[in-house]
């Protein structure tokens, strides 16, 4: 099974083409096995190309737990430069169907012919609890919430999959936090956690607990999503500079529509033996 591994902000990704959806006969134990970083080659996730019938390929991701998500933001910039340089899709503006949607993605190309970064219209998000899968609750925004008897002032919004805001300006929570967030009978489906600490109305630092991934170098869609939950709070504008433990992301809302803009970089590509 031959494969590249590519990054974003040091999200790591596995990825296969199954275009006809027949080479991959369980998906989920391969993803599991292959992104094992003792026993497999490692990764935050196993990422499938297919082919799409409403856009110009299809995005199919399994986390590193063999769940599924429907959408993550580092992965679709791994992915539309992959499309262009592999040449699979040689358009400057890419269509990817995912599970939150058809996205489009922008190129921008170097005199190489290579990407140099990638926006994508992460589209638009929700506050609304039966979005979000929240248990009996409307909404969830800048709400006290008291867990194991500590307690926590969340907003959780829909950025293509869950995601939940803990502003951390004095250092006084740790990925160990979003571990129990994460889980909490609040959320039906759980959610990932994004811990923030505001620089100023344009400059943020997020670092992200990812459902089924755990503590990981960056989350496109957290990024994403802290800077909605920031700028409806009034604490951001609607453009910032993210940083992250892997590098920086653009951020902008437009027309209520999210854009993220970053790198996405190949490591290396090999043949799985066994």
């Amino acid at each position: 099974m031959n494969f590249i591994k590519m990054q974003g902000l040091g999200n790591d990704f596995i990825f296969i083409i199954d275009k006809e959806e027949n080479y991959l006969k369980d998906e989920i134990e391969i993803a599991k096995k292959v992104c094992n970083r003792r026993f497999g080659i490692g990764a935050d996730g196993l990422v499938i190309i297919r082919n799409s019938d409403i856009a110009d390929a299809k995005m199919i991701i399994i986390n590193s737990d063999g769940s599924k998500a429907n959408m993550c933001g580092n992965a679709i910039r791994c992915f539309a430069k992959y499309l262009y340089e592999e040449g699979i899709v040689k358009k400057k503006n890419i269509t990817i169907e995912t599970g939150d949607g058809v996205k489009i993605s922008e190129l921008f190309i170097n005199k190489d012919d290579k990407v140099d970064l990638v926006r994508v219209n992460m589209g638009k998000p929700s506050f609304k609890g039966v979005d979000i899968k929240l248990n009996n609750k409307d909404k969830l925004i800048d709400e006290v919430v008291e867990i194991n008897n500590k307690r926590y002032k969340l907003t959780s919004l829909l950025m293509g999959v869950p995601h939940t805001i803990l502003i951390n300006n004095n250092n006084e929570y740790s990925m160990e936090d979003g571990k129990i967030i994460e889980k909490y009978d609040l959320f039906k489906e759980n959610t990932n956690v994004n811990l923030v600490k505001i620089y100023n109305k344009e400059s943020i630092e997020v670092r992200t607990w990812e459902r089924g991934a755990g503590a990981t170098l960056a989350c496109g869609t957290g990024c994403c999503a802290s800077l909605v939950a920031l700028n409806k709070l009034g604490l951001c504008e609607s453009k910032a500079k993210i940083t992250t433990l892997g590098g920086n992301l653009i951020v902008e809302i437009v027309n209520d529509d999210v854009f993220m803009t970053g790198e996405a970089t190949f490591i290396c590509s090999g043949v799985v033996l066994n």
